[in-house]
């Protein structure tokens, strides 16, 4: 486990090292419904790595699901993401809270990157 960040809400478990291991057995924990979509991911970057010889479809693969778990061990957070997602989903591109949804989804996005480092 690597070091907690600042939040404001309440985390449901600590931030899990950048291992498929330990990000499949956070993921459990806090969105158990999206493990068949991680293990589909897992396995197609695996297939991308052999495919191009290069560990860069992994290395895409973890940060990607660091950034999910990030966001959903929040649960501050992952509401945040939700209402957001609910929005952008329900309104006209062209309505300025479809805009402000999307602002605060790219945002939750970039907050994380950079809580687990990228």
């Amino acid at each position: 486990m690597t070091t907690q960040p600042e939040h404001h809400g309440e985390e449901l478990i600590a931030r899990p090292a950048r291992t498929p291991e330990a990000l499949r057995a956070a993921l459990a924990q806090v969105a158990p419904h999206r493990l068949a979509e991680m293990e589909q991911q897992k396995n197609e970057a695996i297939a991308h790595s052999v495919d191009s010889g290069s560990i860069e479809p992994l290395r895409g693969f973890l940060t990607a699901w660091a950034v999910h778990v990030e966001i959903a061990r929040d649960l501050d957070t992952a509401g945040r993401l939700r209402s957001a997602e609910h929005t952008a989903q329900t309104l006209d591109r062209r309505d300025p809270a479809w805009k402000a949804a999307m602002a605060e989804i790219r945002a939750i996005f970039d907050q994380a990157r950079v809580a687990v480092g990228e």
